[in-house]
């Protein structure tokens, strides 16, 4: 055997690897192994150990080769088929992933010594199958791991997950409780906890919840959920240091050593930039709401813009109409990051804008790398990812005003009206419902707060009952929270003194019934901290004023800017306070309502905020920033986009 030592045998040789291998001399521990090979090419145990050496060392394409052999050459080796399974998934190929830990299980249950009491392996092919949809089945396999295991906090964390898919967020709540009080350490499970609660308006514990979550954060002791932290009241600054640690310590893992992003080709003819966006939400999705017309307008003549998508195909209209705005659609479901990198650079893909950041579904492993010479966080997060990854992020004098620098890895691209894209195309004449067949009683005012559900907490929600009870007659219309969330209401309602009746429950509708429903409303309240964002436009849009309070983060200060891009900015207040008088000064004044309206009818075809056109070209302006830029070989630099 031609290596540095002799070996007796290649077991002796094998042995003297997998010590190099514990001691973390991981390529002299592949040198053996191949010398093994190269004696006894059919030798299992020097192929395994070589793709988990390769795959320490990061050279992924080689260990996933290797474990395949290993395979091959012995079917029944059950760790081998775990460790490819582990490989796959973090390359996003779930399905091939889930059935090679399940066949892996199998494998293991049938040894003699299978580590009954480890969990482990279940709870790991559990998260696989609820990550790609399979949610009854993923319920079944963590059931199973938690009965197997129940002091095992992993798998009650991976429970929470697949009841909160599964539509059942109080008994999510429940799971993620245990599995904090199982393990504190993992203060991720903290967060998982109150955003659960929050999903159907249950704030028992809340304060304390908060508290918790904020010593988190301010202490740097674990993780805290950057879009929790966007719900409570927390501070750009607590926010930044939120998302740093979170990219450190759960992104910045996946990015596995990688080449250089190749540069970029020139820009083509007559400076063409070849601009690539990147989401889960091309389909029926508030996103795809907004930002589906900015797609259909950029100028051919000066960019070619690329769609990457790894979101369900929902079959929908807007799924059809957002194909076909784009230069070239690409579903990169099943695509891992080497893949979706090397597609990128044969595009020549100069800028690349994720339209995700910390949000449901997205994919980690693209956030991890730089995928692009150029990349921008746009429009479905509203603050930090935390990473030198991200070049430029994309707001405005409102959300991102220059003064909030510091507390951004990225540098900030301060647009002139409204970071906020929208689509004229919105529907507009679907034909209004009658107030009966909304719940609605038949006379009397009408409150709307359609966000989500988890944007309203317990201080908010005390403010519009005070409302209630100083508008008589009045009711407050809600987005359905489901039937536990609107009994925790209903329940509020009552401790505040206020007849639960008054409290309505919008069901979720299709786009143009929901947006309908809108024309019954006489004003909209909006959420703090965590403001409206498609909600709020959709109702401007409609002309139902909004209500809002302005804040100290992005989240907290959306609201507020749309309504200056509108032309209302006579809405926006400051405080608690100012928030309450507004609302309850503007129900007993119908003269000043019905004035906001027309002002609203004429905003839809004059307001900035709708003027699709001249926020693309103003985009469009902000790339070619960003690219003459790098192309001199300077640094991101924040700056600001000259308006038109």
């Amino acid at each position: 055997m031609n290596t540095a030592r002799h070996f007796a045998s290649p077991a002796e040789a094998l042995g003297y690897a997998l010590t190099l291998h514990q001691n973390g001399r991981h390529a002299e521990c592949g040198a053996v192994c191949r010398a093994i090979l190269a004696v006894k090419p059919d030798h299992h145990g020097a192929s395994f150990l070589l793709g988990v050496a390769a795959f320490t060392l990061g050279r992924i394409e080689e260990s996933q080769r290797h474990l395949a052999v290993t395979i091959a050459l012995k079917p029944d080796l059950a760790d081998a088929s775990f460790n490819l399974a582990l490989l796959l998934r973090r390359r996003g190929r779930l399905a091939e992933a889930a059935a090679l830990q399940a066949r892996a299980i199998r494998l293991a249950l049938g040894q003699a010594d299978a580590g009954q009491d480890d969990a482990g392996p279940i709870t790991t092919l559990g998260g696989m199958l609820r990550e790609l949809g399979r949610v009854a089945s993923a319920r079944a396999v963590l059931r199973r791991a938690v009965a197997q295991a129940p002091d095992d906090a992993e798998a009650w964390r991976e429970s929470g997950h697949a009841l909160r898919d599964a539509g059942e967020p109080g008994a999510g709540a429940v799971a993620y409780a245990r599995a904090y009080r199982l393990d504190p350490s993992r203060t991720e499970s903290l967060g998982d906890r109150l955003h659960a609660a929050l999903s159907y308006c249950d704030w028992r514990g809340y304060d304390a919840l908060c508290q918790e979550v904020l010593a988190v954060i301010d202490s740097g002791r674990g993780i805290a959920l950057p879009l929790l932290t966007l719900l409570i009241d927390t501070g750009p600054a607590q926010q930044d240091r939120a998302a740093r640690h979170f990219h450190r310590a759960v992104v910045q893992p996946l990015a596995f050593p990688q080449a250089a992003v190749p540069a970029a080709p020139p820009p083509g003819g007559g400076g063409r930039l070849t601009v690539a966006y990147l989401s889960a939400d091309f389909h029926e999705h508030a996103t795809a709401y907004l930002a589906a017309e900015l797609f259909e307008l950029h100028d051919r003549d000066r960019f070619r813009v690329v769609a990457c998508s790894y979101g369900p195909d929902d079959g929908s209209p807007t799924r059809r109409r957002l194909e076909a705005a784009f230069d070239a659609f690409y579903d990169i479901r099943g695509c891992d990051a080497e893949r979706v990198q090397a597609l990128l650079a044969a595009e020549g893909v100069h800028i690349l804008v994720d339209l995700k950041g910390y949000t449901r579904h997205v994919r980690f492993d693209l956030l991890a790398r730089r995928l692009a010479p150029v990349q921008v966080a746009y429009l479905g997060y509203p603050g930090t990812m935390g990473s030198d990854v991200m070049d430029y992020v994309i707001g405005d004098r409102f959300v991102t005003p220059p003064e909030h620098q510091p507390h951004y890895r990225e540098r900030l691209v301060i647009m002139p009206d409204s970071y906020q894209v929208n689509d004229r195309r919105r529907p507009l004449d679907a034909p209004v419902p009658d107030r009966a067949a909304c719940g609605l009683p038949p006379d009397g005012f009408v409150f709307c707060a359609f966000n989500a559900p988890f944007k309203i907490t317990p201080s908010l929600f005390g403010l519009w009952m005070r409302v209630l009870a100083r508008v008589p007659g009045s009711v407050l219309w809600l987005q359905h929270p489901g039937r536990d969330g609107a009994d925790n209401l209903r329940r509020e309602a009552a401790r505040r003194g206020v007849d639960p009746g008054r409290l309505v429950f919008a069901p979720h509708k299709p786009q143009a019934a929901h947006l309908a429903r809108y024309r019954l409303a006489d004003l909209f309240l909006d959420s703090f901290p965590y403001t409206g964002h498609t909600t709020v436009s959709d109702a401007l849009w409609m002309g139902l004023p909004v209500v809002t309070r302005i804040g100290d983060t992005f989240a907290s200060r959306v609201a507020a800017g749309l309504l200056n891009a509108v032309g209302l900015p006579e809405t926006v207040t400051t405080s608690v306070d100012g928030y309450e008088a507004l609302v309850v000064r503007l129900a007993g004044d119908p003269a000043t309502l019905a004035a906001y309206r027309r002002r609203l009818a004429t905003a839809r075809a004059t307001a900035p905020l709708f003027d699709s056109p001249r926020f693309t070209r103003h985009l469009e302006r902000a790339y070619r920033t960003m690219w003459d830029c790098h192309a001199a070989g300077l640094p991101p630099a924040s700056f600001t986009v000259q308006p038109l």
